[in-house]
């Protein structure tokens, strides 16, 4: 039996380290969802889809975008990417905001989001507005101010331009926040070839006024009831009052 005893020993001994087949060796374990802290498998399962696979070429802000990173301290990417921003189509990541991700998590997409796109001297030698507004701008100046700095490209009224896009879309306008819209006037979108706040005319950085008179105006154009097809009063072919 004593032989059989030491056998049996053995073999206990080995399965603990790992060395019994079938067994995963040591470092190759699945990780639960929780534990993961790698940058690109959370950046690519919680961001990419919206903010382009390396942090540009996406429907929302380029965070690939050294500028955009100049402006947007860690605290703003910390909040934003744990509380979202409500009213918009960014969602909280942050398990205390109903989210998926723990706090590690959230911390590992911010350092990772810093240290591989960020360049701390982009904006040397420049004076840029702040990232957020004191005050709320004044759309009345807002249209003077787009009318210098955006009209070329977007157009007289904001429908479109040679150069761009509509900007002044109510459903457009509906789906973003203040916020967002003073960052594409500070940053631009250079996936699209859009200046940011020092290129609209050369020589004429907009000021930070100038910055949130033109966000003023641009939010009087949302509709009061985005995505309603027809004016009040009108009915639409087969519809009824």
């Amino acid at each position: 039996m004593r032989p059989v005893a030491l056998v049996l020993v053995a073999l206990l001994a080995a399965g603990c380290d790992g060395r019994l087949p079938g067994r995963p060796p040591q470092g190759d374990e699945v990780l639960r969802p929780s534990q993961e802290l790698d940058f690109s498998v959370l950046y690519g399962s919680n961001c990419a889809g919206c903010h382009g696979p390396d942090g540009r070429g996406g429907a929302s802000v380029e965070l690939g975008d050294p500028v955009y990173l100049a402006f947007a301290d860690d605290g703003v990417l910390r909040g934003v990417t744990a509380n979202g921003i409500p009213g918009t189509a960014m969602p909280a990541f942050a398990r205390s905001a109903g989210g998926t991700l723990t706090d590690a998590q959230v911390e590992a997409l911010v350092h990772g989001i810093r240290t591989r796109w960020g360049k701390p001297e982009v904006l040397r030698g420049a004076a840029p507005p702040p990232y957020a507004a004191a005050s709320e701008g004044d759309a009345g100046r807002g249209a003077q101010a787009y009318g210098v700095f955006c009209a070329s490209c977007h157009g007289a009224t904001g429908k479109g331009g040679a150069k761009a896009s509509a900007i002044a879309d109510g459903t457009y306008l509906a789906l973003v926040s203040a916020q967002h819209l003073r960052t594409t006037v500070l940053v631009g979108r250079p996936d699209m070839g859009a200046p940011d706040w020092r290129s609209d005319v050369a020589g004429r950085p907009m000021t930070d006024s100038e910055v949130s008179d033109v966000v003023a105006w641009l939010i009087a154009q949302r509709l009061v009831f985005p995505g309603q097809p027809y004016p009040s009063g009108s009915v639409g072919a087969g519809e009824r009052k």
